[in-house]
């Protein structure tokens, strides 16, 4: 009795001490990149990496990694050789995941196939190209819904097609017809509540999306970039079962 009490108080002592180090080397680390990199933006967590001796830092949804004193900072990606697996694309995918239901749908444009059981989010702006593309591609697909937030980040007259788009008196048709047959929208009625562009614009740079298209799946996680019709049919057919329609 008196050896497993002594195993269990000194398995005790060892655990607060492991959590005492965690804490000196976070504190070590935070401060040494303060120091070091004044310009930086602000270092939003610091942890163990699954590698022994390595830290990873999250600066927004962006990994990087270091050694325990804050000295080096190394770019790039951690790989399991022995499991295959890229452990910071994991960690990006994690960080990256959102709850689909809490999309705010009353700011997006919507249309929808067939019936429309599969929902995707789209993050795009009327002056992307490659928004064009996807949209395009879109067209093949069937059973969807698809919600399109506008966030006109492009400069030039992004903001005022957005508005226009928006404003219009059927936006869905007006987002289409510009999309896939760039028919210029008409003039954005004055006085029309356009402050859904803001508040898209606000989602997301809450969620890092830094590029369009962005597009968001029911099961959390995002593809970042237009693909094809067959490569999103994939990625649909593989989603958990546990996705809502």
């Amino acid at each position: 009795m008196l050896n497993r009490s002594f195993s269990l108080a000194a398995l005790f002592t060892a655990l607060i001490s492991a959590g005492i180090t965690a804490h000196a080397n976070e504190a070590v680390i935070r401060k040494a990149i303060a120091e070091r990199m004044p310009n930086a933006p602000k270092v939003d967590e610091v942890r163990p990496a699954p590698m022994p001796g390595l830290w990873e830092i999250r600066i927004g949804n962006e990994v990087r990694y270091t050694d325990p004193t804050g000295s080096y900072l190394i770019e790039g990606e951690l790989i399991d050789l022995k499991a295959r697996k890229n452990l910071t694309e994991e960690r990006v995918t994690q960080l990256n995941r959102i709850d689909f239901a809490t999309l705010p749908f009353k700011d997006a444009i919507v249309w929808k196939s067939g019936t429309g059981k599969r929902r995707i989010a789209v993050f795009a702006d009327p002056n992307c190209g490659y928004c064009k593309r996807f949209e395009k591609g879109l067209q093949e697909m069937k059973d969807v819904t698809v919600y399109t937030f506008l966030i006109p980040i492009l400069g030039g007259d992004s903001p005022e097609k957005s508005r226009a788009i928006w404003c219009a008196k059927d936006s869905t048709a007006t987002w289409l017809a510009w999309m896939l047959k760039s028919e210029q929208p008409p003039k954005a009625p004055a006085g029309c509540d356009d402050a859904a562009i803001e508040r898209n614009l606000a989602l997301s740079r809450k969620i890092h999306v830094n590029g369009t298209p962005a597009i968001l799946l029911e099961d959390g996680n995002r593809i970042p970039g237009a693909v094809g019709a067959v490569e999103l049919e994939r990625r649909l057919q593989a989603l958990t079962p546990t996705s809502k329609s």
